[in-house]
């Protein structure tokens, strides 16, 4: 009469195994489903709070160049070693600092017909003149974060471009003599 009893619904032995069922579908809900999307979705928020970093940091970049001395070289170095110097706090910052991002910078004129040629320094013939326009670019940034974790490979982000209208370029008067601070 026990046996009996023990397979009847709503018995003590029934009530284990269901529990048992439900903490075994539970677990394999959780390991397969629930934990992956947790990583994933940590993951993509943490990627884009970092794209939406590079993309200010590219423009604190362009404002900088617009308001200080333009090299004659056309080089940028007084606004790359400011940029290496001046990144801030983010995922894969050490990528920045050493410009393995890939930041470029490059000065343009502005011609009549509304069209972008490369500034030529040479053109102003020993006289004051400054580019009209700055453009910067960080062109090679991968995000890195979760590649050693999950064994993947890092993430090419796309280029980042800035264009901004040169503002002093670091020239207090026409005398052609730039008292712009490069270490600011």
């Amino acid at each position: 009469m026990t046996a009996s009893r023990a397979l009847q619904p709503g018995s003590a032995g029934r009530k284990a195994y269901t529990r048992g069922q439900a903490a075994m579908e539970f677990a394999l809900l959780y390991s397969a489903v629930i934990l992956p999307l947790t990583f994933m979705l940590i993951f993509v928020s943490e990627m884009l709070w970092t794209w939406h970093t590079a993309v200010d940091f590219t423009r604190s970049i362009a404002q900088f160049a617009s308001t200080h001395c333009w090299e004659a070289d056309n080089s940028g170095s007084n606004v790359l070693g400011w940029a290496t110097s001046h990144v801030p706090p983010m995922v894969d910052r050490d990528q920045f600092q050493s410009n393995a991002a890939g930041i470029t910078v490059a000065y343009f004129t502005q011609n009549a017909d509304g069209s972008q040629t490369p500034f030529d320094g040479a053109l102003c013939n020993g006289g004051a003149c400054v580019p009209d326009l700055v453009s910067v670019s960080i062109a090679s940034y991968q995000f890195t974060r979760f590649s050693s974790f999950f064994r993947l490979g890092s993430v090419k982000m796309p280029p980042f471009t800035t264009v901004v209208p040169m503002e002093s370029g670091g020239y207090q008067d026409a005398s052609g003599v730039c008292v712009a601070d490069a270490t600011q």
